[in-house]
């Protein structure tokens, strides 16, 4: 976990810099989505095009290792949604780990000279660090091959947006602080977090179970707030362990733990934090704060009716036939 040009992000081989690099976002992503010259913003407020986000990497891990698994996961995006979800959690872990590792690092580098100080930065959040410093464990699966016993690192959700409620081929969004991402492909959109050793799945095994057709663009927002607050509110940070390697092994077989078994898994739940989670993610259809928590016991929903069954959503605003 020694970041700049100089060390590849995966094996600590050293590199030389401005040679021994891979894209945070693979070259397919790229061109299919025309992103090389597309902007995004950092946390210091500094601009950076989409092709500048690079992390070094060897030769080896770069042949081997990340260019096997972006040709994996493209031609899985090639076949829709229906191919994302026939890959198997520890593939699209890795894969969206990468992602979030090169930006994560990118941030944490350009703290060290901001262009503005961000209000909370990164390096100064010891959970965040904590969190990183957890996943950078089972993410090592990418170039070792490893077994997770009985548990996946992450929990990961692929749904489907109604492409003709949508109009944006290509969407990306994180929160760092919680190791939370999301990316949209056409009408895939893979969400997930990616160091709580899936209890948040398994928290909303409901919601996805219903979840599990093609929703409007607000109504996968709103499943995306939920993730990501859940991810606020997580309270544990898992621990992993190497079991000892035993003769004529082929690969290494990975336990997990999580120490603190007095304390709550999450943190309660508030309405009101949930409701700015809302506000973020429905930013694009500009949805007041006072319309979100119109009712403060049952905050607005476009998942489920007021009698909790699941709705079926057309339009927005809806019609009288939505």
């Amino acid at each position: 976990m020694r970041f700049g040009a100089r060390q590849c992000f995966l094996c600590g081989t050293p590199t030389t810099p401005g040679v021994d690099a891979v894209p945070v976002f693979g070259e397919w992503l790229m061109n299919r989505y025309h992103l090389h010259e597309r902007q995004i913003k950092l946390l210091d407020l500094s601009i950076v095009a989409y092709k500048d986000l690079q992390i070094a990497c060897c030769p080896r891990c770069r042949t081997q290792h990340v260019e096997p698994l972006e040709a994996q996961v493209q031609a899985a995006a090639s076949q829709g949604v229906t191919g994302l979800r026939n890959l198997d959690d520890k593939t699209l872990f890795l894969w969206l780990g990468k992602m979030m590792y090169g930006v994560l690092v990118t941030e944490l580098l350009n703290e060290l000279e901001p262009l503005a100080v961000p209000q909370y930065p990164l390096a100064e959040n010891a959970k965040m660090l904590r969190r990183f410093q957890a996943f950078f464990q089972p993410f090592q699966a990418l170039r070792v091959p490893v077994e997770f016993d009985d548990f996946t690192p992450a929990s990961v959700f692929v749904l489907e947006v109604d492409p003709a409620q949508d109009d944006m081929p290509f969407e990306y969004d994180d929160d760092l602080s919680t190791l939370a991402f999301s990316i949209k492909l056409d009408n895939a959109v893979v969400t997930a977090c990616l160091v709580d050793n899936g209890i948040i799945r398994q928290a909303m095994r409901r919601v996805y179970q219903d979840a599990q057709r093609p929703l409007h663009p607000v109504q996968v927002a709103e499943f995306k707030a939920r993730v990501y607050y859940a991810a606020y509110i997580l309270n544990v940070v898992p621990d992993y362990y190497l079991r000892p390697l035993q003769p004529g092994a082929t690969q290494l077989v990975m336990d997990t733990v999580i120490d603190d078994v007095t304390g709550d898994i999450f943190n309660p739940w508030e309405n009101a934090a949930y409701g700015q989670s809302l506000l973020e993610m429905w930013k694009r259809w500009q949805i007041p704060l006072e319309d979100i928590m119109h009712d403060p016991e049952q905050p607005l929903s476009f998942l489920y009716t007021a009698d909790g069954e699941p709705l079926q959503l057309t339009h927005y605003p809806a019609t009288d036939n939505a």
